[in-house]
């Protein structure tokens, strides 16, 4: 089993930082692909970034870029998301989400999910 526990969302003002924590109790965390998920009330859960297991790749979704930061800590099982110069439209609950094999950006490919953390960004 692989669980994933995330942390660090909250309410920060529109410009503002987060940093959200996901730490994985798999001792084989080194060997899986990595990504951060977003859903909003009303719309589907997209793609945040990703990152492979070596962090040689990472992904992030236009909306993001030069925002977010995706990084992974293999020797303390964390994958983390900096997230920098927040908008409201960023507000959503943010998953952490695993698999075992290469990189992708669909939902439906990753088999391992956090519980979720609800970020919210006042204007």
């Amino acid at each position: 089993q692989v669980t994933l526990v995330e942390s660090g969302g909250g309410l920060v003002q529109a410009g503002g930082s987060l940093r959200l924590s996901c730490v994985v109790s798999e001792r084989t965390f080194s060997m899986y692909t990595m990504a951060w998920f977003r859903q909003a009330p009303g719309k589907e859960r997209d793609i945040v970034a990703a990152i492979s297991w070596n962090s040689g790749t990472t992904v992030y979704a236009d909306s993001v870029k030069g925002r977010f930061t995706i990084s992974r800590d293999n020797a303390k099982n964390t994958v983390y998301l900096q997230m920098n110069s927040l908008k409201p439209e960023d507000t959503a609950v943010y998953y952490c989400a695993a698999r075992r094999r290469i990189l992708v950006v669909l939902d439906g490919e990753y088999n391992y999910w956090g519980q979720g953390t609800q970020v919210t960004v006042s204007s």
